[in-house]
């Protein structure tokens, strides 16, 4: 079932999408900005913008302020090529979540409005409307889970995609600052991961969910041998430990000069899910999804920054990499 869905190479993404504002020219601090650039911005959008650069379909579920802003991001999903269908437009006082980041690495900020975001208010509604049936395979990032009523939305879409047949791809992505408390995240994000196939996240995330940093690779050695198929334990700079088959597979990362550290995750998941479609060995989709990181820290921007396939075969002819996991 799992490697079966993911070859329709056409994926559910639950999630938000939102605007990123960036000063410009890149390496500019927000503090003295005279102008930014604008893009599309938001985890589960970005890795549905990269799915579709790579010749894979996307559907966004979501929800989006009724106003300037959010027709924006309908506007950019609709510029992406992602399905925007099952994206539902509100009314009142939630707001599309607004990022403001740096395009450098020292120092870097980045500032994120998430107060009573909009897309937090997907409910059942919007889940038990979708025909799973039409879709290989579910993906999602933790912040759905982070209010309510998104996270028994996305539960109850975790259980409806299962009953269709549809593996369930989720990247950990906890930000702290979308929850209410350490406690109830390390909760949610537990039992998420429980109901997962595939499961990414860093050594942090998984430090997180397992109590504490050094107790990380055990738990992702342990949902790979309990409940998930895959699971990716990134570590930054020195790689990535992926579980899957019974085997350990580690890998290292493609160095490249960085503008930003922001967007590696979303666009690794893309690449490395696109590539398993493609019919890619395991490992050989590992290093594509970090070949697929390494061209976006090293680009301005999220979503229009991540390869297509021909930029990824080229980065990948020419770069001497990977270094040694």
């Amino acid at each position: 079932m799992l490697m079966a869905g993911i070859a329709k190479r056409n994926f559910l993404v639950l999630g938000r999408v939102g605007m990123d504002l960036s000063p410009e020219p890149p390496g500019t601090p927000i503090a003295i900005a005279e102008s930014m650039s604008v893009g599309m911005g938001g985890s589960s959008s970005n890795i549905a913008a990269g799915l579709v650069k790579l010749g894979c379909q996307a559907a966004l579920v979501t929800c989006v302020s009724d106003d300037a802003i959010g027709w924006y991001c309908l506007d950019q999903l609709d510029r992406y090529g992602i399905d925007r269908s099952h994206v539902r437009r509100i009314t009142g006082e939630e707001r599309t979540s607004l990022a403001i980041y740096e395009t450098r690495v020292a120092d870097h900020q980045s500032v994120i409005y998430r107060n009573n975001a909009a897309d937090f208010r997907m409910d059942l509604r919007d889940v038990e409307a979708i025909d799973y049936g039409q879709y290989g395979a579910l993906i999602t990032a933790g912040t759905v889970f982070a209010a309510e009523p998104s996270r028994a939305a996305t539960f109850r879409a975790f259980e409806l995609a299962r009953a269709a047949g549809l593996p369930i791809i989720f990247d950990v992505d906890y930000r702290p600052y979308s929850w209410p408390s350490p406690e109830i995240a390390a909760d949610v994000l537990s039992r998420a991961g429980a109901m997962a196939d595939i499961i990414v996240g860093n050594d942090e995330e998984f430090g997180f969910m397992a109590g504490g940093i050094e107790k990380g690779l055990a738990k992702a050695r342990d949902l790979a041998a309990t409940s998930a198929g895959i699971v990716v334990y990134k570590k930054g700079p020195e790689g990535a430990v992926t579980f899957a088959n019974g085997e350990e597979i580690h890998t290292g990362i493609y160095p490249v000069e960085a503008l930003k550290p922001t967007g590696a995750g979303d666009s690794f998941m893309a690449g490395f899910l696109a590539s398993l479609a493609e019919g890619c060995p395991m490992r050989e989709a590992i290093l594509r999804g970090s070949a697929c990181a390494s061209i976006v820290v090293a680009r301005p921007g999220c979503a229009r920054s991540m390869p297509d396939g021909a930029a990824l075969d080229e980065f990948l002819a020419t770069h001497p990499g990977p270094s040694e996991p």
